[in-house]
């Protein structure tokens, strides 16, 4: 099934409900947006001249023609590649490449920095959303949506791997189904008058969920702001009932520090999904104390987005069950359509308690990457997702996560992956070689720390380093801090050994910093 048909169907029954907000204001209800987004297909098809199955990215803050332009991706038979908005030009520039997207549109500020990419050959035209350029395009005659096989390509889902270079990991019709009904069956239910606040990136989990509020007739809010701000979402929270938010760790720490938290505001706060990450258990405490019984936790990959594993909002508040605690630091059973494994080196289960890597099976697992037939099938070997997280699975079937075995940094709900950044480093002339970890932080969860060997005689400047990091990566993504050391230490394979780092970083010891 056209995921655009959950739009339809709702649009059909509950044609006045509000469906788009921009801060406090409503923009659009269920018969608007739906009229937008067949209006917006077919200018993709007659005014762009598209072809089903090609590709539309979508670079933008989050805003309302986000919501308008998915939609319009798919009942144009398109496949939608919304990419982070934080970005470099270089990143952008790759991942509209790889993927050969015909045309992209952007917010202003993001349309200016993408100007420079006239040169790729498929790219047709860049619409800033915000221009003269937009507006005509919803003038266009509509289209119904378009008849589409369930394993065509929906959303292209661009996540980093260890070797530096982005993955567009291929996410279809029924992969997106799969998640939004396992939404209701695993996460919340999503009455008439709730919504979802978008503070957290449209491009990555927070837009994901616009499924299952579509598909139940909520409301999306979008802050003025574009993201999130924690002054902004309690005073939204004031006005908008039955709200929910996806947020990482970091975020919803913030929220549960705020002087607002507990306050009359709250009283609209339905649910927080946190995810990208467990949360610390004194943080979960603190956070049900102040804001009550209103979180869910789940775990997920844009392999598998959204739809591994849940700690149930009913299992935040078991407070009697005598491994209560230890519930609050895992992830969660295995989600309603998903199987879940820890297995060993050789891909077989291991018993309760055990650790290994975290496999899944299931309807919302993608078919694979885009144009990475050698690392899909590796990653899906066995008819298995191999996650590349370690973990450990009780005898209830909760699932505890204890490391990343790609050395993933997670800062303030991003992954960052080191090797991106050493590739960079590494391309320094006095730069011998380098290695990154992540140490951890109080409010970002982690953040990023290089330790880097300056070839012989050379001495290297830290704002050198963040200088050449800025050229070529985002900004979040760029060292913390500096450790210069005369050598790293390694196995008897010559292999880094970045367990000797980090012990190393929780020493003190003289650092300059990013």
């Amino acid at each position: 099934m056209n995921l655009a048909q959950l739009l339809l169907r709702t649009a059909r029954t509950a044609p006045q409900a509000p469906a788009l907000a921009l801060g406090t204001r409503v923009v659009a209800d269920y018969d608007g947006l739906a009229r937008r987004a067949a209006a917006l297909a077919g200018a993709l098809r007659s005014r762009f001249g598209l072809a089903p199955g090609e590709r539309v990215g979508l670079i933008m803050r989050n805003c309302p023609q986000f919501v308008e332009l998915l939609y319009g991706c798919w009942f144009a038979g398109l496949g939608a590649v919304p990419v982070n908005a934080k970005l470099h030009p270089k990143e952008f520039r790759y991942i509209l490449s790889d993927s050969g997207c015909r045309l992209a549109f952007a917010t202003a500020e993001l349309a200016q920095a993408l100007g420079g990419l006239s040169d790729l050959p498929a790219l047709v035209e860049i619409v800033d959303v915000e221009g003269p350029a937009y507006p005509p395009l919803l003038g266009a005659p509509p289209l119904a949506p378009a008849a589409v096989a369930a394993d065509d390509l929906a959303w292209l889902f661009y996540t980093s791997g260890t070797t530096g270079q982005p993955k567009g990991a291929m996410l279809s019709h029924r992969n997106l189904l799969t998640m939004t009904l396992c939404y209701f069956a695993d996460v919340d239910r999503i009455a008439p008058g709730d919504g979802i606040l978008h503070a957290a990136p449209i491009s990555h989990g927070s837009g994901l969920y616009i499924l299952p509020h579509v598909a139940a007739g909520a409301l999306q809010v979008i802050p003025e702001s574009g993201g999130f701000d924690p002054e902004e979402v309690f005073a939204l929270l004031g006005r908008h009932p039955g709200t929910t938010l996806f947020a990482a760790p970091t975020m919803a720490k913030r929220l549960i520090d705020h002087p607002e938290a507990g306050g009359p505001a709250c009283r609209n706060l339905k649910t927080i999904v946190y995810g990208g990450g467990p949360m610390y258990v004194d943080d979960l405490k603190r956070g049900l104390e102040t804001l009550g019984n209103v979180f869910v936790q789940i775990y997920g990959q844009g392999e598998s987005p959204m739809t591994i594993t849940a700690l149930t909002r009913a299992q935040h508040a078991e407070r009697d069950h005598p491994r209560y605690e230890a519930r609050l630091a895992s992830a969660g059973r295995a989600q309603t359509a998903v199987e879940v494994r820890v297995a060993g080196a050789d891909d077989a289960p291991l018993p309760p308690g055990e650790l290994g890597e975290i496999l899944a099976r299931g309807d919302s697992v993608m078919p694979g990457y885009w144009k990475r037939p050698e690392a899909s099938a590796e990653t899906l070997r066995g008819g298995w997702l191999h996650t590349g997280d370690m973990g450990v699975l009780d005898e209830d079937g909760f699932l505890t996560l204890k490391d990343r075995s790609k050395d993933v940094i997670i800062s303030g709900g991003s992954n960052i992956y080191p090797r991106e950044i050493e590739e960079v480093l590494q391309s320094h002339a006095d730069v011998r070689e380098c290695a990154v970890i992540g140490r951890p932080h109080p409010d970002w969860g982690e953040e990023v720390l290089a330790f880097v060997v300056p070839r012989s005689g050379a001495e290297l400047d830290p704002a050198a380093l963040d200088a050449l990091c800025l050229a070529n990566i985002a900004r979040f993504k760029r060292p913390r801090g500096y450790r210069f050391a005369e050598s790293l230490p390694k196995n008897n394979y010559g292999k880094i050994l970045k367990t000797e780092l980090r012990r190393l970083a929780s020493e003190d010891g003289p650092e300059e910093p990013g």
